[in-house]
């Protein structure tokens, strides 16, 4: 199989379209859950959408105290005693509010050595929005609201090269039971007019740029959003599975790896 991919790295969307992307995506979330926290949640089993909206509220004060305290382990409660939408509410009034006190290239403690800045959480939490937006429509029966493409393509490019590639290397003990014996073969995931290269090793998922008309094994492609949603493993639809299905399998296990 052979495959033909524009080179170049994906530029990252820039800070201030992240920060409205986030917005709009916690406004949409905030409206969904709303309607029925009991609901369950099939794309995170064993969660109802109270569930799903208190891990929402909890992830972003932990980011917001990892900022202040500048620690990748914050101190912070192991509960809270509030309800969840209060607590969604405050949470999300806390992490805007510390995001605009701060300039993006300001220096933080992240958990990705190569950017250890706000503008690395800014993009983090977009990303977290959007999928748990997805999330809270799929619970409850909701048509899924646009994700706008510039949006998805920046989300296909950090889990593939961060928390696939990164995350295998910098965390191996948690892939260890996934990564192959030997060097496994390559496959394309491309979205839109972009790909990526996946070439799982014993010791880490090697993530590269493509290069015109080079053989792989496998591929994955579709326009951004489907990809996106495919590789958190929230939809399957409008992508199109080509070649060895095995690599297809094996990558999809280091993906459930990578976020879990």
């Amino acid at each position: 199989m052979w495959m033909s991919y524009p080179c170049g790295r994906v530029k990252n969307v820039e800070h201030p379209r992240l920060l409205t992307c986030l917005d709009t995506d916690f406004t949409r979330f905030r409206q969904v859950v709303a309607r029925d926290l009991t609901a369950p949640v099939p794309s995170c089993p064993g969660w109802t959408v109270d569930d799903l909206a208190y891990h929402v509220a909890c992830v972003y004060l932990h980011k917001v105290e990892s900022m202040r305290q500048g620690q990748r382990r914050p101190a912070v409660p192991d509960e809270y005693d509030e309800p969840t939408l209060p607590l969604l509410d405050r949470a999300y009034a806390e992490l805007t509010a510390e995001f605009a006190a701060r300039k993006p290239d300001e220096p933080v403690v992240t958990w990705y050595k190569p950017e250890e800045t706000v503008g690395f959480w800014i993009r983090r939490m977009a990303q977290e929005t959007v999928i748990h937006r997805v999330d809270a429509e799929l619970a409850l029966g909701e048509p899924l609201a646009e994700i706008p493409e510039d949006l998805a393509l920046d989300g296909v490019d950090e889990i593939l090269e961060r928390f696939l590639a990164y995350g295998s290397w910098n965390w191996r003990e948690q892939f260890a039971a996934v990564l192959p014996a030997y060097a496994s073969e390559q496959v394309l995931v491309g979205a839109g007019e972009r790909g990526w290269l996946v070439r799982p090793t014993p010791d880490q998922v090697e993530v590269a740029e493509p290069a015109a008309d080079q053989p792989v094994a496998a591929s994955v492609r579709g326009q951004p959003v489907p990809v996106l949603l495919w590789l958190w493993r929230r939809a399957d639809g409008g992508v199109t599975r080509a070649g060895d299905e095995a690599q297809i399998d094996l990558l999809r296990r280091l993906l459930e790896a990578a976020t879990q």
